[in-house]
């Protein structure tokens, strides 16, 4: 990223990335070769990732920690990209990679709308509403079938993925779609926590982590401890309070899920740093205090400047 033209036109990929899934996800029946659209999305975000994961990261987080404005696609991107990156950290063979990615772009297909509709209303679900989200897991297997999605890994994971694993069996011990459906059920958790809703405000990344880790029973630890091995107690994009009051954005993970590259953005009194400043935190202090929302954050950032600092910067 050599300049602001390089960061709008990454800025424009993954968005019209975004954009794209949402037309396909609202409309699949006037999908043509639904299937193989949804491979060439995967290749996409692969190649996006592949450029620099951190920076990507970085922007998928700030969008779905920002707005619910279509929920469904940004939901589907960010879990479909933990995925990807859960499935390097686990070894999946590139088979169940595959089907797990695809899943997890097509797993809320048959309540693509009833999401978005969820994401803005602050009442709760009706009755209707609730008996469309209890079977949309297996309506939307049955939908990718009429589709012409021939991966039978693919449809079994997307209708399981709602359900409780049974028993304390490792996912390695797991048949191939109770591993998948479980890896996509801890994902969507995840992700459904750090995005806000008219409701209520998105949780921190930090508080979603602990949740899930605190709930977690002995088979899914090890696809929790993944997830934070792969994207850190503070992931690229999200905010976190220093020690000092400082208020700072996460830019690149390191090699300690606690101790990422962060741009110190508001001073302690909550005005903004001009210029930002990068901090090493596995340098020492100040060191992180706490996680905190994208609500939180009132002011207006100039992320590419944000980024500039950080693009080259190694941990």
């Amino acid at each position: 990223m050599q300049n602001e033209n390089d960061y709008e036109d990454l800025l424009g990929l993954w968005a019209d990335l975004e954009s794209g899934l949402g037309i396909i996800l609202g409309s699949p029946g006037s999908t043509q070769e639904f299937a193989q659209r949804v491979l060439q999305y995967d290749h996409w975000m692969r190649d996006l990732l592949e450029r620099d994961t951190d920076l990507g990261l970085y922007l998928l987080f700030q969008l779905a920690g920002n707005s619910p404005v279509g929920y469904s696609a940004s939901h589907a991107l960010v879990c479909s990209v933990l995925c990807h990156l859960i499935a390097l950290e686990l070894k999946l063979p590139a088979p169940e990679r595959n089907s797990l990615v695809h899943a997890a772009l097509t797993m809320n297909i048959a309540m693509t709308e009833l999401q978005d509709q969820l994401a803005k209303q602050t009442e709760k679900p009706s009755a209707a509403q609730q008996h469309a989200i209890l079977s949309h897991a297996t309506k939307g297997a049955l939908m990718l079938g009429d589709l012409g999605v021939a991966d039978a890994l693919w449809r079994d994971t997307v209708a399981l993925h709602h359900e409780e694993s049974k028993g304390r069996a490792a996912p390695q011990a797991m048949l191939p779609a109770r591993r998948l459906a479980h890896i996509l059920r801890v994902v969507d958790r995840y992700a459904a926590m750090i995005s806000p809703r008219k409701s209520r405000e998105g949780r921190s990344a930090m508080e979603s982590v602990r949740t899930i880790l605190s709930g977690a029973n002995h088979e899914n630890d090890e696809v929790s401890a993944a997830l934070v091995r792969t994207v850190g107690l503070c992931p690229p994009g999200t905010f976190v309070r220093m020690e000092n009051r400082q208020v700072a954005v996460v830019m690149r993970r390191s090699g300690k899920p606690n101790l990422p590259l962060v741009v110190i953005v508001l001073s302690d009194t909550g005005t903004p740093l001009k210029p930002p400043q990068l901090h090493q935190t596995t340098n020492g202090k100040p060191a992180i205090k706490s996680a905190l929302t994208a609500a939180a954050v009132h002011e207006h950032l100039n992320h590419y400047l944000i980024l500039k600092l950080g693009v080259n910067a190694t941990v």
